[in-house]
């Protein structure tokens, strides 16, 4: 646990901090925005967290932002992990019964409730989430990150969606104008989202042995694909034996949207760190374009312009 003078250390360095978004309670720190209790999160996880040495298994760490595939990119890393353990078509595995978010651990949450001990615990590799991780862990030898992005318009609506039940509470209206604006402005949480982006995206290509750049619509074209190449990339390639009897297969079945969407543990119950969400709002409808249900030509052609301007020359460009 925490002492009470390092809990009045956070809670001065928060009060300074410049104040965004005051329904979703966003300050500005070390260039992002997010809300003043992951702050405090942040600050303890880059004070303490001490990767685990390669030799000893290391670490693989999930750094997708908020509603760009988080829940599916952890169900997928875990269930490839421990495929040996949890044989992805035995009617007893976890994420049958378990939301994946009780399955990989989020750092934020445990940082800040002062029990990152709990990480310690963790068979080797260990697996973990943070949606905040500084792209230099990307030169640790011992870490390797899986990154996840999405199509910002998509991106944005999934956002407005997931995060409505918090801005309306007290009755406060939260229309999508509002949502984009933020967004645009970079004043969303975690953003700007271009840095986010840009930040991983130069780091997969200093070092592409220790940064999985995945985007969500490519996933989702191949998802069998895109579990053999995490698979790879996590070091525990699919066997010839594996693949003859269609384990690729299993896991992307296994963890597909609407598989997960149709399990008990994802229709009740509770996640989260600071706010607990309904499981199922993890599950919406995780497709590509569903902006245009949403978005006028104009506000689309407004993020476009943003996301253009921001990526140019970077080599990292979305379809809309």
């Amino acid at each position: 646990m925490f002492s009470p003078l390092e809990d009045d250390e956070h809670a001065g360095i928060i009060s300074a901090l410049p104040q965004g978004n005051q329904f979703m309670g966003l300050r500005q720190y070390q260039g992002m925005w997010m809300h003043h209790r992951t702050v405090s999160a942040v600050i303890k996880f880059q004070r303490r967290f001490t990767p685990r040495p390669s030799g000893g298994g290391g670490d693989v760490l999930l750094a997708t932002p908020p509603k760009c595939g988080t829940t599916w990119v952890k169900a997928l890393s875990f269930a490839t992990m421990a495929r040996t353990a949890y044989p992805p078509s035995g009617g007893d595995h976890l994420l049958l019964r378990l939301n994946p978010h009780e399955c990989v651990p989020s750092m934020e949450g445990l940082f800040e409730a002062g029990k990152e001990a709990q990480l310690a615990a963790l068979p080797s590799p260990r697996l973990m989430q943070h949606a905040l991780l500084p792209p230099s862990l990307a030169h640790n030898p011992d870490c390797k990150i899986v990154y996840v992005c999405r199509e910002p318009k998509d991106m944005m609506v999934s956002l407005w969606h997931f995060t409505k039940a918090i801005v309306t509470s007290g009755g406060r209206t939260y229309p999508f104008s509002d949502a984009l604006e933020w967004t645009c402005e970079g004043k969303s949480p975690h953003g700007p989202f271009w840095d986010h982006l840009l930040g991983y995206w130069r780091a997969s290509k200093a070092t592409p042995e220790r940064v999985l750049f995945l985007k969500y619509e490519e996933m989702l074209a191949d998802q069998v694909g895109t579990t053999r190449e995490l698979a790879r990339f996590l070091g525990v390639p699919f066997t010839a034996a594996e693949e003859a009897a269609g384990l690729p297969l299993d896991i992307a079945k296994l963890c597909s949207i609407d598989t997960m969407r149709g399990l008990d543990a994802n229709k009740t119950g509770k996640s989260g760190q600071f706010f607990k969400f309904p499981n199922e709002s993890f599950f919406r409808k995780g497709v590509v374009g569903d902006w245009v249900n949403h978005m006028t030509p104009e506000m689309a052609r407004e993020v476009d312009a943003i996301v253009e301007e921001k990526l140019r020359g970077s080599g990292l460009t979305f379809t809309s």
